[in-house]
């Protein structure tokens, strides 16, 4: 049986392997990235799925700016085990996402993927036309998806990341021992 909740801190080591498995090469260098870099994700939207107490797949939602005054998240990345790819699991991971981030009021989604796949959760090129991230990025993977009637209506700009910053981590002085920052 495969759980989904909320991730927790010590989800964090096994969500980086498997982001690791999941995308090999150099996935920090994408520039939906640099929107996520230095920041957590938006609060209740970041998502674990367990099977027998080992993480098998990860989804996390980021607030961004989609233009002047136009909130927005941004989805990203989804990733299954491997060994379990092709069973549904990310399906079930990007509907309670969506469904959690229209019950705490987010009114779009963004995200850069594979259209078809994620057309059958109601993406498309046309809510994010207007908008464009900030660095290379392929055209007709960017895709919107409006939880709010209109609420990307206008939206204009590169996106900009706007949620929380990570605390930075304690300083640690000679020989480990912590110091004041």
């Amino acid at each position: 049986m495969i759980e989904i909740r909320s991730e927790f801190p010590q989800d964090v080591p096994a969500r980086e392997r498997l982001l690791d498995a999941c995308f090999p090469g150099n996935r920090r260098a994408k520039t939906s990235e640099r929107l996520r870099e230095g920041r957590l994700p938006a609060r209740g939207l970041a998502f674990a799925a367990t099977r027998r107490g080992r993480l098998v797949g990860t989804l996390r939602l980021w607030h961004v700016e989609a233009g002047e005054g136009c909130p927005a998240l941004l989805l990203g990345p989804l990733a299954v085990d491997p060994s379990i790819q092709g069973q549904g699991l990310g399906s079930v991971m990007m509907q309670a996402a969506i469904g959690r981030a229209e019950a705490l009021g987010h009114g779009a989604i963004l995200l850069m993927g594979d259209a078809p796949y994620y057309a059958r959760f109601g993406f498309r090129e046309d809510p994010a036309a207007g908008l464009a991230m900030p660095g290379p990025f392929e055209r007709d993977r960017f895709l919107g998806l409006e939880l709010r009637e209109g609420a990307l209506m206008g939206a204009e700009g590169i996106l900009r990341p706007t949620g929380l910053p990570e605390p930075l981590p304690a300083a640690v002085g000679v020989g480990g021992r912590r110091r004041a920052a």
